[in-house]
């Protein structure tokens, strides 16, 4: 009976012991470390997938996603598409990504103040966006509690940048060497981003009124649109040497690429005057044109900063979490990130990062 007894036991610990093994299989046993985990689908939409700044942004985007990988062990389908500048082109990929079953949009619109299509597809699929870059109007941010922006305060790009001309015209010896034909009146030129963009706008008459408020003398010999490209900064720029051949003594550019453009023309054209060159969004090419010392300054738009938010924000709503203390929301819908001055002076610092 003792024999029979000791393998009535064994047999009894081998069933609890395979019965114990397909329990942590099927159920887990309790830890849900054991369950498959559910993929993150995002989908960033750009307004153009050839515009430098959110080129950058973009390629951030995707070394976030690789990184929350292995730090998570979720998969995160991250899709980047350009709508190459056309919102019935960017309105068709929005739905497309819905109908694919995307957890959260982001969307740098081609045209802020034609959002609600985009908004309207949302809402009805359940399907959070995160606007960026490009500021939709308040009425359409203010629609639903799963709309949000991520960007930066055009006043503050535009006042920084008015802040490296004013401090380089405080200074005796540069105001002289701006002031070319010595009239202490500047003579200058701007170079705009697209019509109707709200960077646009803020910056093309805020940095000018920072500057007469300062208490300086200006005159505005011509403005251009160059659509925040340096080609067309490079064509608009010549136009401009075209028009006033001995007299541009500073160029005022809404971003980087314009302001590269308008140099390319100026030592294309062997211009006669040196004319003080700023521009917005401390691009790779800005930096080094500052550090050559052919670009005098720009104002840093922290595109990393940006596009962290983003991801962290668009991760939450993925996984259906409180956003990370570190996403400081606004009147519950933005995120904005400071802009900071690069000149000759600090631009080792940016080059480093």
């Amino acid at each position: 009976m003792k024999t029979i007894r000791h393998y009535c036991s064994r047999s009894l610990t081998s069933v609890l012991t395979i019965l114990f093994a397909a329990g942590m299989i099927l159920g887990g046993c309790g830890s849900s470390s054991m369950l498959p985990q559910k993929d993150i689908k995002i989908a960033v939409l750009t307004y153009d997938e050839h515009d430098t700044f959110i080129d950058s942004m973009t390629k951030y985007m995707t070394k976030w996603c690789r990184q929350k990988e292995k730090e998570t062990g979720k998969r995160i389908t991250l899709s980047v598409v350009g709508a190459k500048k056309s919102q019935l082109t960017q309105n068709d990929q929005v739905q497309k990504f819905i109908s694919e079953s995307y957890d959260v949009l982001c969307v740098n619109l081609v045209d802020r103040t034609d959002a609600m299509v985009i908004i309207d597809k949302a809402m009805e699929s359940d399907t959070p966006v995160i606007f960026f870059n490009r500021e939709p109007v308040e009425e359409d941010l203010a629609r639903w509690d799963k709309i949000f922006y991520v960007g930066g305060l055009a006043r503050q790009s535009a006042e920084l940048q008015a802040k490296i001309i004013i401090d380089a015209l405080s200074d005796p010896k540069k105001f002289a060497s701006i002031d070319a034909n010595g009239n202490g009146t500047i003579q200058y030129v701007i170079l705009e981003g697209e019509a109707g963009h709200q960077d646009t706008l803020v910056r093309t008459s805020v940095c000018p009124k920072e500057l007469m408020n300062a208490g300086f003398s200006l005159e505005k010999l011509g403005d251009e649109y160059a659509n925040w490209d340096r080609d067309q900064g490079r064509t608009r720029m010549r136009e401009l040497i075209d028009r006033y051949p001995f007299q541009i003594e500073m160029v005022i550019a809404n971003n980087d690429d314009m302001a590269l453009g308008a140099i390319d023309a100026i030592e294309e054209r062997n211009y006669p005057l040196d004319p003080f060159v700023v521009g917005i969004n401390g691009t790779e090419e800005a930096l080094e044109a500052i550090r050559t010392m052919k670009l005098d300054g720009t104002v840093y738009n922290d595109y990393a900063g940006q596009a962290e938010m983003i991801m962290e924000m668009a991760y939450s709503l993925g996984v259906d979490e409180d956003f990370p203390p570190d996403v400081d929301l606004t009147f519950d819908k933005y995120v904005f990130r400071p802009y900071s001055i690069i000149t000759y002076d600090n631009v080792q610092k940016y080059l480093r990062q």
